[in-house]
């Protein structure tokens, strides 16, 4: 990126710090192109113009998104389904929110308190306590929405 400011600067001749530091692009009068062959010049701006504008949309958008909040990254990455009301009231009710319970002996586990047979029928593999919350609030949805509320008869009203 350094190396193409300074040429195009020197093609516009103006400083390069002044293009690095997002200085806008000068207007170019026809003494400043005057070291340029006499029909390149105009093509030779034209196109320092253009690479530069490029390089300054780049720097611009990176630093947008290094400025972007935290939050608004994670909302983009937030699975369907889960922070539903309903889900969190099922989730609250069955294990306390906890993704890592274990209820009924053994036999209900998980955030939503799957049984080892209702989490592989809706795909998931190995111990529901075990898989990570994302992936627990995905299939409690996938199950809500295939065999509705039914499946927490307890919690679900």
């Amino acid at each position: 990126m350094r190396k193409t400011i300074v040429t195009i600067a020197t093609l516009l001749g103006v400083a390069p710090a002044a293009l690095a530091a997002g200085n806008p692009l000068p207007q170019l009068r026809p003494e400043q192109a005057s070291g340029l062959p006499g029909s390149a010049a105009p093509q030779l701006r034209a196109e320092a113009r253009t690479k530069l504008r490029a390089a300054e949309r780049r720097a611009r958008r990176s630093a947008e998104r290094r400025r972007r909040p935290a939050h608004a990254k994670r909302a983009r990455t937030r699975q369907p389904g889960a922070g539903s009301p309903q889900l969190e009231a099922i989730a609250q009710c069955e294990s306390g929110g906890n993704p890592a319970a274990v209820g009924g002996g053994g036999q209900f586990r998980g955030k939503y308190q799957f049984t080892t047979e209702t989490w592989a029928a809706i795909g998931g593999a190995g111990d529901p306590a075990s898989a990570p919350e994302a992936e627990q609030d995905r299939r409690a949805a996938q199950l809500l929405a295939s065999s509705g509320p039914g499946q927490w008869p307890n919690c679900a009203r």
